[in-house]
Order: structure tokens, then sequence, then C-alpha cells
């Protein structure tokens, strides 16, 4: 079923910061069950408050976070893809749309799927997606440094105007906008309960032993690096720190650490992604988890030099002393750290593309030939895009186009194999849709994960337009395998001989229809309207052919040769079917071409 989108909804299925959280509230009852056991009997801290107030607080931040990320994507996630196919040309402009697609779309990871697919698809060399993945790493700190200001008055207003924008506006895109500015009230909201919470710890010695030993970097880098695994999510882990240092519990040097380790954790979901995924995919993996690695030895020696720069470019608060001071000042420094660590890697790295693109390859190297080709794969569908509609619709038409790519290698193969193949040459291309079958359940099941989604009604159309051309393309193969290469093993078995003029006949009809199926898949994938009208526009021209040819036949038909009536037949037949073939293509063009899109006859 598909749901259209209403603006503010429950998540269909659980995030990936879930588990993140339930071991977060696991661990925190144990530590605060293991202070109350030895807490001194003056001590007033309240822990379950306390440990209520930590758990709703940072549910409400990373639910504010997905629901300003998902916002944000259905706002402009389907640009971000042309911008990130138009503006790599080179490899500072690849850093620089690495930043700003990521910074919209607030999903480094997402950024990273999307490389793979045009990597996979030929239209970006892995060299190319190296500059894009530093440049991914600067867009991350974006909401990093919304977090760093302090708004927290204002995030009540923010979550009241979001939501009066969510469910009193009727154009989707100020509902979309209100989702976005609820979100941000929530994370904001989120911070200041969170932060609340946590007052009491400043003065509770064994909370503040255990945040000393945090500043052993690389400490601080392990911890940071596991959680943010956990949750997969580096801004929710700068986030919480931001927080921390709001109350004065962590210091700079403490903050820029625990930002490292989250650099470093980010890498799991671009390497859980990759599992089982084409070479390309892992490739751009092991870019992104080689950069955040080096990039973080460079620095770990640094961090004293990197905090003093930071305390010089940001604002300071003489005025005030002690935890009041670190309160004020470290959560914007801590921020700038994670930007300023970001952009000078990629300053320092940006002319050593190639060269992280050779070590990507040469650890991961091609498989030997044929080992891909044995099961028939999907190349483009991810299940990280299914948190963007637009972008998985559009990698499902890349997968049309990967799928389409069989059915024209079984249509320019199986005319040759009608008229003079063997037996052998008809099962090889009997066994070709075996792949073509496996493509099209791989493609539905897809569409259905994105069906179970809150879909715009373009988006919807687009879908059911997506999943008729998948069943047509699908057909074309049936009929070649069912139909005509049966119509192939009865010219084998009954001895019939193929006249050269009859051959010719077939053999132009034959093109025409190709060259429809060919147009049809490219109309799909590219949602080329031209292509899909040239295909609608041969109708007259495929009915002439198949008139001119039926009419041959009638004149075979007469002739005193021998198998005349089987030969006929069959050739008959071979005609009726590429007809059937050709609907299908007209079928697959019209859910292109708005204009006949009402007529699918």
């Amino acid at each position: 079923m598909v749901h259209r989108q209403l603006g503010y909804r429950l998540p269909d299925r659980y995030p990936l910061w879930l588990p993140g959280l339930v071991g977060l509230v696991l661990f925190g009852a144990a530590f605060s069950a293991f202070a109350a056991a030895s807490e001194p009997s003056g001590n007033e801290i309240d822990w379950l408050n306390m440990a209520m107030g930590l758990f709703g607080g940072l549910a409400l931040f990373l639910f504010g976070m997905d629901q300003m990320a998902d916002a944000l994507k259905a706002v402009a996630g389907e640009r971000m893809k042309d911008i990130l196919a138009r503006l790599t040309t080179n490899r500072v402009m690849g850093a620089l749309t690495g930043a700003f697609v990521t910074a919209v779309i607030n999903s480094s990871s997402v950024t990273t799927v999307l490389l793979v697919g045009f990597i996979s698809a030929g239209l970006m060399s892995l060299a190319q997606s190296v500059g894009v993945i530093m440049g991914a790493n600067i867009g991350s700190t974006v909401t990093a440094q919304l977090i760093a200001f302090k708004v927290t008055k204002a995030a009540l207003l923010m979550i009241g105007v979001g939501f009066t924008m969510l469910f009193v506006a009727k154009q989707e895109r100020v509902r979309q906008y209100g989702g976005m500015v609820m979100g941000l009230g929530m994370v904001f909201f989120g911070m200041s309960v969170m932060s609340d919470a946590m007052a009491p710890l400043r003065s509770y010695p064994p909370f503040m032993d255990v945040m000393q030993t945090m500043e052993n970097p690389l400490i601080g880098i392990l911890v940071a690096a596991l959680f943010t695994g956990l949750i997969q999510s580096s801004a929710a882990t700068t986030g919480i720190v931001i927080v921390m240092a709001s109350q004065g519990l962590v210091n700079l040097p403490t903050g820029i650490a625990l930002a490292f380790g989250a650099n470093i954790g980010t890498c799991a979901t671009a390497a859980l992604a990759a599992i089982g995924k084409p070479r390309e995919a892992v490739r751009a993996a092991v870019v992104h988890v080689l950069f955040n690695v080096v990039g973080v030895l460079v620095w770990v020696g640094l961090i004293d030099y990197l905090a003093e720069f930071v305390r010089w470019i940001s604002p300071q608060y003489p005025d005030l002393t002690g935890n009041a001071r670190l309160a004020a000042e470290v959560p914007r420094q801590i921020a700038n750290a994670h930007t300023m660590f970001n952009v000078a890697n990629t300053l320092l790295f940006i002319s050593f593309t190639g060269q992280f693109a050779r070590l990507a390859e040469w650890l991961v190297p091609d498989r030997p030939l044929g080992e891909e080709a044995l099961v028939a794969r999907a190349k483009y569908l991810d299940d990280v895009l299914l948190a963007t509609p637009s972008l998985a619709l559009d990698r499902v038409r890349l997968e049309v186009l990967h799928m389409g790519e069989r059915v024209q290698d079984m249509m320019e193969r199986i005319m040759p194999a009608i008229l003079s193949g063997n037996k052998e040459t008809l099962r090889d291309i009997e066994r070709m849709d075996d792949d073509v079958d496996m493509l099209h359940a791989q493609i539905i099941d897809y569409l259905g994960k994105i069906s179970r989604l809150s879909l715009t009604e373009a988006q919807t159309t687009d879908l059911i337009r997506l999943m008729e051309a998948v069943n047509d393309l699908e057909n074309i193969g049936d009929v070649i395998e069912t139909n005509l290469i049966v119509l192939g093993h009865e010219r084998i078995d009954q001895g019939v001989s193929v006249s050269q003029p009859t051959r010719e006949v077939l053999m132009n009809f034959h093109v025409a229809v190709n060259q429809a199926v060919e147009s049809a898949v490219q109309a799909v994938a590219q949602k080329n309207q031209l292509a899909a009208r040239s295909v609608t526009s041969m109708k007259q021209e495929i009915n002439r052919i198949a008139e001119s040819a039926a009419a041959h036949q009638a004149q075979r038909l007469v002739a005193e040769e021998p198998n005349r009536i089987p030969t006929y037949t069959i050739e008959v037949d071979i005609i009726e079917k590429l007809k059937r073939i050709y609907y299908f293509a007209k079928r697959m063009a019209k859910t292109v071409d708005d204009e006949d899109s009402g007529d699918r006859s």
C-alpha cells in the first residue's frame, strides 16, 4: 500500500540509532545503580530523575534529528542527485559539492551510496568520488554547528510553529518545511532536557573521575568511535558531546578527541552498507574509512595546537570563571574544531585523490572474470537510500537499465538463433531469462519497500509507472523464453529451412522491434520523453512492416516448396510474437510519455 505524505509520521522501520539508544539506556541504568550503591548518604542526586531526563532528552534529540533529516531530504533530495552528477568535474568542485549535498541531506552515508551508483553506471570514476567523500565530511559538521548555537529558549516555539505548519498548511512544500522546523526544535529541546538532567554531575566526583580518563585522547577516540558506530550518527555523538560541554563536564581537548572518534565511528554505516555489494561500493567504503582514519592519525598528536587555534577564533567570555566559562565557551569551540579538522584534512589530502583510489582498488581487487556473473544481482538498489524516496526511485531507474541490458542481449541473439541456431544456442538464451526474472523480483521487492514509505503524490505516480514498466520489460523476456525459443526448437525438430528472402523480411522486422525495446528502456531509465515518443510513433511503421511480412508469407504459402505449411506456421508465429514484444515496449514508453500516459493499449 502506498501512503501519501501528510507531514508528521512515525518511522516505518526501526531507525538506525535505536539500538544505540537502547544500549545507552542500559548503560545509564547500570551506571546509576552502581553510583547509587556507592553514593554517600549526604549526596542529593536523584538518579532516577536524572536517568529519565537523559533518556527522554536523548530520545527527543535523536528523533528530532531524524525528523529534520527526513524533511530536508523530501525538500531537496531529488535535486541533490543532479547536483552531484553535474558538479564533480574536478576534485575541488567535487569536495565543495560533497559538502553542500551532505549538509542538505544530513547524511554522509547517503552521499557515499549515491557515489557508488554513479561509479557503477560509469558516470564517475573512483578517483573523482574521493573528493566528494572528503567534502561529505565537511558537510556532516553543519549539524554540530547548528547545535552549538544557544537557541534552546526558542526550542518550544520552533516545535509549535513547525507543528502548526505540518497540520494546518495545505501545500505539501510548506508541510515539509514545517517538519524541518519542528525537528530542529526537538533537537534543541532534547539538548535542553539532557543539559538540565546532567547538571548535578558537575559536583559528583566519580563521574568527574571518569571524564578525566577521557582526557587521554586515545581513550576518548575509542569511546566515541564505538558509540558512533553503535548509533550510526557522528552528528548525534558530537551533539551529545556539545551538550556535556554546555554543563562544563567536558573540556576542549577531550571534546576534540571525542569528535575525532565520531569521525572514525561514522565509517561503520558506509562499511555495513557495502557488505554484499558490488566492488565499487566496497571501494567507496574503503576510501571513506581510509580518509577518516588517516586524518585522525595525523591530528591525534596535535590536539593541543588545534585547541589553541580554536580558542583564538571562537568567542570568549573572560568575565566568567571555572565551569561557567567552560560551559559558555567550549560548545562553540568543539563545533569549530570539528569543522576545522575536516576542512584541514580535505585541504591536506585533496591532491592525493588518485592515490586514495589506487589504494582502495589494490585493497579491493576485481573478482575473477565470471565470478559475479554466476548469480544475477541488482547493482544499484540500496536500502540506505530508502530514507530518501526520490533517490531510491531514481536508483530503480538505473536498475531498469541494468535489467534492460539483459533483455536487449536476449533480443539481439534470439532471431539468428531461431533462423539458423542449434538447440544449445537456444538453451543459452533461455538461461538468460532466469537472470531477467531474478532482477525483476529484486526490483519489485525494492519498489515494495518504497511503497511502504511516506510518499508525495508525484512519487506515488512515479512508483506505479516504474512498476508497470518493470513488469512490461519482464514480459518481453518471457515472450522470448516461452514463445520464440519454442519456435526455434520447432524449426529444428521439423527440419524447416527458412529461405533467404524470408530471413531478410524477418530480420528487418526484428531490427525495428529491437530498436523499440532499446528506446523504451532508455526512456524509462532516463525519463526521456523524446525516446518514449519515438517508440509510440513507431506503431504505424511496425504495423506496415508486419503487414508486408504477412503478405510475403502468404505468397510463400502458395509456392511449391517442401514443408511449406510448417514453415508458414513458424514464420507467422514469429511475426506475431515480435508484434507482442513491440506492444510491451510501447506500454513501457507510455509510462514516461505524459501526453499519452492514460492510454495503455
